[in-house]
């Protein structure tokens, strides 16, 4: 069986095919930095224009570099959200007019689902269930995967995704963008004690939010910092306002420490509620075991210090962090179409009327109280 997937879901055309022995045959990426890094970020309508512009091309340089032809693949699949919606719009056209010309099933795909279940592609005989952590730039949340289409929301940020909000300090640092790989790069070199920034719903402890994220408040502590280094050098130097190389580095360095240690502390809520509940509960769920499998998924989970960190967490616990290959764990059509072999071999397709969503939710959202007994 092969499937050919689309992403378009925010500033990268992609397009693979994969087949349902976790093949990747060709798979094709064009990113748009170079459109939007002079705005410090994605422009969405300049975004969906590149993609209307490429689109065509890219599919048929991954049928000549997979040699095949259209009649050859089984199921054409695309992100259908979330996404900006106008991006997601022009993969979804394309998947639908590929399949109703051909005369194939068409799936629709859910982006944070393509992230969720990327392991299973990279890796052999994964199974469900496993704790995932889903750090990208548009999400971040806490899930229990138990299977194809069936997952659980534990916890999520209640503002800001941790990769907006570390593009947000690279361009209050002057740094380029995307701003990820720069702060890491520059963290590097510097003093990750030198600031201690708050830890938004950690240091202000609120049991409703408990695996919860936020990173709005920790931004605005990053932002107050520098304010005080360029008041500082002002004062100094009335010529000279811009901070030093080496403060740019500590509060890179200070800043993913800090990133580091809320992710921790959010799973580690996570693992000590399962521990005690346990007990309780298994009898009414039949999970007999403390969690086993972290997945860490989502473009931040290319962050080396960050996994590195969770990693050394995790084996206190006893539990294996896992996380894709680096070239997916960024936005990709392999897991796309990772995805839409998984729902074809189960016999779910959509109609050609599916329609496109800014926003779309990976889980239903029932009461926390109800998501905890179920996992739990």
């Amino acid at each position: 069986m092969k499937v050919l997937g689309i992403e378009t879901s925010c500033d990268e055309t992609s397009i693979a095919i994969v087949d349902n022995k976790k093949n990747i045959i060709s798979h094709i990426l064009k990113s748009q930095i170079d459109l939007h890094k002079i705005y410090g970020g994605v422009v969405p309508e300049i975004a969906a224009r590149a993609h209307v512009e490429i689109i065509d091309q890219l599919i048929l340089q991954a049928l000549k570099e997979a040699n095949l032809n259209f009649t050859d693949i089984d199921g054409f699949c695309a992100t259908c959200g979330p996404g900006l919606i106008g991006s997601v719009i022009v993969g979804m056209i394309c998947a639908k007019t590929l399949a109703s010309v051909h005369r194939k099933p068409f799936i629709a795909i859910n982006h944070l689902e393509g992230h969720a279940l990327t392991i299973r592609l990279s890796n052999a005989d994964f199974n469900f269930p496993y704790l995932l952590l889903l750090v990208s730039g548009g999400h971040c949340q806490i899930l229990l995967v138990n299977g194809l289409g069936n997952y659980k929301k534990l916890g999520e940020t209640i503002d800001d995704a941790l990769g907006e909000s570390f593009d947000k300090v690279a361009q209050m640092l002057n740094l380029s963008y995307p701003g990820g790989p720069e702060i890491e790069n520059l963290a590097k070199i510097g003093n990750a004690r030198r600031f201690k920034f708050s830890k938004p719903l950690i240091d202000n402890k609120n049991e409703k939010h408990n695996f919860d994220f936020s990173f709005s408040g920790l931004k605005t502590a990053v932002r107050r910092e520098i304010e005080k280094l360029k008041k500082d050098s002002a004062i100094n130097n009335q010529n000279d306002i811009e901070i030093t190389m080496q403060d740019k580095a500590d509060i890179c360095a200070s800043f993913q420490k800090t990133v580091s240690d809320i992710l921790i502390n959010r799973l580690e809520n996570v693992i000590n509620f399962n521990n005690q509940k346990l007990p309780i509960e298994v009898s009414q769920t039949g999970f007999t075991s403390p969690i086993q499998k972290l997945v860490i998924a989502g473009g931040v989970a290319s962050n080396r210090y960050i996994f590195s960190n969770i990693e050394i967490w995790a084996k206190k616990h006893d539990i294996k962090v896992f996380t894709p290959p680096l070239k997916l764990c960024t936005d990709n059509a392999a897991m796309i179409a990772w995805v839409g072999v998984e729902k074809l071999t189960a016999g779910k397709i959509d109609n050609l009327n599916f329609k496109p969503r800014a926003r779309w939710d990976l889980y239903q959202i029932p009461s926390l109280n109800k998501i905890i007994t179920k996992y739990f």
